[in-house]
């Protein structure tokens, strides 16, 4: 009966037990809905080895000019599946140089294989899926050195269209599991 009387003088003290013991069930089910580091580090995808292109003084306008890297695209997950989006420094993303008082055009094309100087068409902002990259470690440091290539490509009718000048932009480069 005493233990009753406590109840009644002290309402609050029996409803606060509730929340030492709901708080280990929320915890355990917030645990419970986290990817486990197995699954974060399936989705872990890395892109390295990028330089900068210098076309230099470019005087014949009437020929295609390209340059090509070798990339090193690394993806963790058991089938090494990835994809790849570019954009440009232009107007919504696009693949334009700036400087001599205008703009000039360049190609971005993509190659999942090192040591090529082709490849498959990029779109700005548009993402180019179901690649497959040979690198085996993170930094292509054991392995293929390297596993794609990226070739940017001045076309000979850009060329003639731009003002002379010295160009420069920046190409984003954002690769993610697939």
């Amino acid at each position: 009966m005493a233990s009753l009387g406590r109840e009644l003088r002290n309402p609050a003290a029996r409803g606060s037990h509730w929340l030492p013991r709901i708080l280990p069930l929320l915890f355990g089910l917030w645990l419970a809905l986290l990817p486990s580091p197995a699954a974060a580090q399936e989705k872990f995808v890395k892109i390295g080895n990028l330089t900068d292109y210098n076309f230099g003084m470019v005087t014949n306008l009437t020929a295609d000019r390209s340059l090509a890297s070798n990339i090193c695209v690394y993806s963790a997950k058991a089938t090494p599946g990835y994809a790849i989006r570019a954009i440009g420094s232009g107007a919504g993303g696009a693949f334009t140089l700036a400087g001599g008082g205008g703009t000039l055009a360049y190609e971005v094309q993509w190659a999942q294989i090192s040591g090529r100087t082709s490849g498959t068409t990029l779109q700005p902002n548009v993402t180019l899926g179901g690649l497959m990259t040979s690198a085996i470690q993170a930094n292509c440091n054991s392995g293929p050195p390297s596993s794609a290539s990226l070739i940017i490509m001045l076309r000979a009718a850009a060329l003639q269209a731009a003002p002379s000048g010295a160009f420069s932009g920046t190409l984003t480069l954002i690769v993610s599991s697939e």
